[in-house]
């Protein structure tokens, strides 16, 4: 559970210094969210496909 609130921290963290000084975001919201979501997969498929492909 830790890490999961480390994590939360450090975004809000990231989130309130990008409004303090007024940067936007690099990416909108929506198209950062599909890419984390592309990444958790992809970490998440390599385990299970190295049985299959013999890795």
């Amino acid at each position: 559970m830790e890490p999961y609130l480390v994590s939360l921290g450090a975004g809000v963290l990231i989130g309130v210094i990008y409004s303090v000084i007024k940067v936007r975001s690099p990416a909108p919201p929506l198209i950062a969210l599909i890419g984390l979501l592309g990444m958790t997969l992809g970490a998440q498929a390599l385990p299970t496909l190295r049985p299959l492909l013999g890795i």
